[in-house]
Parts: structure tokens; sequence; C-alpha cells
């Protein structure tokens, strides 16, 4: 089956800035990225979006431009929670919590957050439960987190090795699942 991965455009947050499940808006103006994006998708599909406003705005314009057979929010699509770090400069957080999430981001839980196999297993709930009953292409607007987990569970890669898998804003991925 055909999964198309879509990341959200940029968004207003100054660039250092830890932003997770904070629903932060999307940068103007977007609407010829949001054109090269649905050329690159099939003309019908199942389209499934994180509910932070940053992906559904991409989402409901794909929706009004391809043939949509389902649209439908999950909040497992939602970004890592950054609990205590949400919406702070990387250069704010303290080193001796900063440091020990970077040695294991994998495995060390955000204050007040999630650690990234957490963020993986929710995001594998929902490949088991929802994409597994269908048979046709799906797009799947997300954010980087959520994309390089599904690279992980597609190709068996270790979740250490998650950010070898570049996402740039506005990036579609196109993977057999």
């Amino acid at each position: 089956m055909e999964i198309y991965l879509v990341r959200h455009t940029e968004t207003i947050c100054e660039k250092g800035i830890c932003y997770g499940q904070s629903d932060v808006d999307i940068a103007v103006p977007f609407d010829e990225i949001f054109e090269r994006i649905i050329s690159e998708l099939p003309s019908e599909a199942f389209i499934f979006s994180s509910p932070l406003k940053r992906c559904v705005i991409l989402a409901k314009h794909i929706q009004e431009n391809i043939k949509t057979i389902s649209y439908q929010e999950d909040e497992r699509l939602k970004e890592m929670n950054f609990g205590d770090w949400e919406l702070k400069s990387w250069n704010e957080i303290p080193q001796e919590e900063l440091n020990p999430w970077m040695e294991d981001f994998v495995n060390i839980k955000v204050s007040n957050g999630e650690s990234f196999v957490e963020l993986h297993e929710r995001v594998g709930d929902f490949l088991s439960q929802t994409i597994s009953k269908i048979n046709q292409p799906i797009v799947i607007v997300a954010h980087a987190g959520i994309i390089r987990s599904i690279l992980c569970h597609q190709s068996s890669l270790p979740l250490k090795d998650a950010f070898n898998n570049k996402v740039d804003f506005g990036q579609v991925i196109k993977i057999d699942f």
C-alpha cells in the first residue's frame, strides 16, 4: 500500500524554539508550497492528520484539492510532547536536563513530556489499528518526529538512528507499507 508522509510547512516560531505539541501557526505565504505538495500526491486517498493546526491547515487544503475517501485527525499523530521545554529556546533549557536527553533521546523522558520510544509506541498503535485496514493510498500530514518514527517502523531502522531520516518542511515522502 502507498503511504504519502507529508510534513507541515514552516511555522511562525523562530529557529531554535522547541515547540513539539504547542499549537503554533504556519508561516505565510504557503499557497505555492501547498500546490507543490498536492502535485506530489495521488488523485484519491484516505487522509490522516495530526490535530495541531500546522498540520490541519495543510490537510484541509489537500482534502479540498484531491478526492478524499476519508479525512480523520488523530491525537497519536501529534509531535513529541516536550513538556517543560515547550516554547523555550533550546539554549534556555538547563544543560543538566538537555545533555542526558541529547545522549539518549530514545529513552530519556522530557520533564512532564515523553521520550521518543513513547512517541514511537503511539505511532505503532496508530499504524496497527488504522493503517493496516486500508488498501488504498493514504496521506498522513504530520510532524518530523512522527514521520521519522513511521520510517523506522517501515524499515526497522533503530530509533537511535531516526535522525538519519531527513524530513524537511513541506516534504512529501512516498513509502510502500
